[in-house]
């Protein structure tokens, strides 16, 4: 089912339970995938609309961080709380060692030994990962692997 269709039934049913924050979390989602359609001028790719996710979810990430630094335990929370909500929206998310799996595959595939060769390996890598890690543990791997 598309993205957009699922986000709709979804709102609908958080309507009639009555919980709000879903429906607030799910009408900015919604309204973020409307923005983008403006802007493009036509309806989204499923892929485009996985973008939007994938950029609120990073949105809820950095401002968890930064309540935490902060002290503002509260938005953390709710921020958490959106953050979960935003993430059934995304693909299975996949583990640090199946991430290790796949950066293994392809330094050996590539013949990668040096750390100058971290943006040819992130180039390729990350297509393949997207929506499914966040990119910066990604990179943190990849360093690690090659440093």
């Amino acid at each position: 089912m598309f993205l957009g269709e699922r986000l709709r039934q979804d709102l609908y049913r958080a309507m009639k339970r009555g919980d709000k924050v879903r429906v607030s979390t799910l009408r900015l989602l919604s309204a973020a995938l409307k923005n983008c359609e403006i802007a493009k001028g036509a309806a989204l790719e499923e892929h485009e609309a996985m973008e939007v996710v994938i950029g609120a979810t990073k949105q809820r990430r950095e401002t968890i961080r930064l309540a935490r630094e902060y002290g503002r335990e509260d938005i953390a929370q709710q921020e958490e709380h959106e953050l979960a909500i935003l993430e059934t929206y995304l693909p299975e998310q996949l583990d640090v060692e199946e991430v290790r799996r796949h950066i293994d595959m392809l330094v050996q595939e590539l013949n990668i030994t040096s750390p100058k060769d971290v943006g040819r390996l992130m180039k390729i890598l990350m297509p393949t990962l997207k929506g499914r890690v966040d990119g910066s543990i990604v990179s943190r791997l990849v360093r690690e692997r090659l440093g």
